[in-house]
């Protein structure tokens, strides 16, 4: 089962502007500024590509731009910006990790360039930022305000990571336990290492978003409704439903 929520834009802010260029022009060097455009680092460990994957549905969910790990206990939701789903959050008791691909250049990596604006964005609301390299390569760790349920001010911890791959960028949101304690996030981060990211073979401007689907045998479920039914899906996941709300920092 899915739970389903609007969301105003889902593809802006959390990776930026989208550049009106369609992806694939080679450019070295940025003329203005000189910022040489790195190539995408190597990706030992994942997350893959669709052709670096024999078999990419196997233990995973299809969602179209995404095959994602199943794992016992976890919930699975998606999000939707207009009628298109643009993103996938898979729950674990009381964490949470959010998965959402981009377009981006065929020789350029966007990652830096997108923790700077989450970072500018995060600290002008007043937040908090410390970029370190974690487990999963170089993140932001974010003390983001938010209003908490009693009305007074408060701070939400969010890990934000990132991997470039061949034309694609994959972005997680990590909330909850995983973002504080390391122990909870250990999943969460190999969930994110073994996604399989479908670009396609089409041109995209870089940044838009990589859209997603439904599997074939998924049913929409209304937010605040669960039902008791277990899930369908193959792969180890005992259910798949609408977890906690998770608000996407822009």
């Amino acid at each position: 089962m899915f739970g389903r929520r609007k969301k105003k834009d889902a593809a802006d802010g959390a990776a930026g502007e989208a550049e009106q260029v369609v992806d694939g022009v080679d450019a070295e060097a940025d003329e203005e500024g000189g910022r040489v455009r790195l190539e995408p680092a190597p990706r030992p460990d994942g997350p893959w590509d669709s052709s670096e994957v024999r078999e990419p549905g196997e233990g995973r969910v299809d969602l179209g731009g995404l095959f994602v790990p199943g794992v016992d206990g976890m919930e699975l939701r998606v999000e939707v910006a207009g009628d298109a789903i643009v993103a996938a959050t898979v729950v674990l008791q009381d964490s949470a990790v959010q998965l959402q691909a981009f377009a981006a250049p065929k020789r350029e990596g966007i990652w830096g360039e997108v923790r700077e604006e989450i970072a500018s964005g995060i600290t002008q609301q007043g937040g908090i930022i410390d970029e370190v390299e974690g487990p999963l390569g170089w993140e932001l760790r974010a003390q983001v305000p938010v209003q908490l349920p009693d009305g007074t001010g408060g701070f939400q911890v969010v890990r934000f990571v990132g991997v470039d791959g061949p034309r694609w960028f994959l972005r997680g949101v990590i909330s909850g336990q995983g973002a504080v304690q390391p122990q909870a996030a250990g999943l969460l981060e190999q969930i994110f290492r073994d996604t399989v990211v479908v670009r396609g073979d089409g041109p995209m401007a870089p940044r838009d978003p990589i859209v997603l689907k439904l599997p074939n045998d998924a049913q929409m479920v209304p937010e605040n409704v669960q039902q008791e039914e277990g899930s369908r899906f193959a792969g180890g996941m005992s259910r798949l439903q609408r977890g906690p709300e998770i608000t996407e920092v822009r």
